[in-house]
């Protein structure tokens, strides 16, 4: 697949070369990054990206002919347009699965106070990483791509990706290694007993506890879900 990334500032993404997990996707051809510079696509010589807010207001808006420049430089066949944006649908394991299945992939990194609404009209969908508010959309993107790269197929073992947290509604069961006792902590006589149905059963009550430990609203979720299936 391939994976456009549209920003202001280009040196902040370029360490995604060189992520291991990328690094090995780009090396294998299954995947490939394009970082456009906004700026380049910027009217006059001092490349003005932003203004001031028509009506007033605090801070600068990046302005919308740039940006559609921009997109209009990258591949336009079956692409998918992604705005990184606080006022987006927060991003899940299931949307990263979806957009791994993609073959062109659009990230917009907005910046300053905002964009120009009329940025929406290009893109296909909004992302927001959480209720909080990045100074740009640059990190947001750099987290996506990596959600991404690793679902790709023969990238990291297919195993290693289907048991991990929100994969099944759940998070990740405990987990151990050696030794099999450190301080006084042991490692659940379970896990070192060699019977695999009873392991897929501990680790199952295990992701159970755990979600209803550390994220009570997932749990709450998943057992609703669940009654609503046995019924």
């Amino acid at each position: 697949m391939k994976i456009s990334i549209l920003t202001m500032f280009t040196e902040m993404v370029q360490g995604l070369y060189e992520a291991p997990v990328i690094k090995h996707a780009l090396e294998k051809n299954m995947l490939q990054i394009q970082v456009v510079d906004i700026r380049d696509f910027a009217d006059g010589s001092y490349r003005h990206i932003d203004d001031s807010p028509y009506g007033g207001g605090a801070g600068m808006i990046l302005r919308c002919e740039p940006v559609y420049g921009a997109l209009r430089s990258v591949s336009a066949c079956d692409r998918h347009v992604v705005l990184m944006s606080a006022a987006g649908t927060p991003y899940t394991q299931k949307k990263a699965r979806e957009f791994s299945a993609m073959e062109n992939l659009v990230l917009i990194c907005g910046h300053y106070e905002g964009v120009d609404a009329r940025i929406y009209d290009v893109c296909d969908e909004l992302i927001s990483l959480g209720d909080f508010i990045c100074t740009g959309g640059e990190f947001p993107a750099l987290l996506v791509v990596d959600s991404i790269a690793r679902l790709l197929d023969g990238v990291i073992k297919k195993e290693s990706t289907e048991e991990e947290s929100f994969e099944n509604g759940l998070l990740e069961y405990d987990q151990y290694t050696k030794p099999a006792v450190f301080e006084g902590k042991e490692v659940p006589a379970v896990l070192r007993s060699g019977d695999h149905a009873k392991i897929r059963e501990w680790k199952h009550q295990s992701s159970l506890e755990n979600t209803k430990k550390y994220r009570p609203d997932l749990y709450e979720k998943y057992m609703a879900e669940k009654r609503q299936k046995d019924d």
